[in-house]
């Protein structure tokens, strides 16, 4: 493959890293996709997709501390999938319905606007 001059050439490819680095959607995408890499995280989500939840509910369910379930809980609101409520002495937790659907329509958009697709027929050629 030709690349023409190779200066010329490594300054496109620093510039396209920066115009992906300055993109709005690309830092929300980052946010949600790190608050879902923990497994206790994914637990979360899981169980309040059916109901809402306070605290002391997904401490049992986790089998963690308060302390551990409130550091994945703000993880969780910081990134907007869940938010939390006062509901008399308990903070209640439920996700948020509008950050999901938009979280899974702007990775979908992201993977249709793929056109380096691995098929059989890139390998067979």
């Amino acid at each position: 493959m030709d690349f023409g001059d190779p200066e010329e050439y490594y300054e496109k490819l620093t510039k396209k890293g920066r115009e992906f680095d300055d993109k709005k959607t690309k830092n929300q995408m980052i946010s949600v996709l790190e608050a879902l890499g923990s497994q206790d995280r994914i637990k979360i989500l899981h169980f309040l997709r059916k109901k809402d939840r306070c605290v002391c509910e997904l401490e049992a369910i986790l089998q963690k501390s308060q302390a551990a379930v409130s550091h994945h809980l703000k993880i969780l609101q910081d990134a907007k999938l869940i938010q939390g409520w006062k509901k008399g002495k308990f903070t209640h937790y439920s996700l948020v319905k509008q950050k999901v659907e938009e979280l899974l329509k702007k990775l979908s958009q992201w993977f249709a606007d793929a056109s380096n697709w691995f098929t059989v027929d890139n390998i067979i050629g």
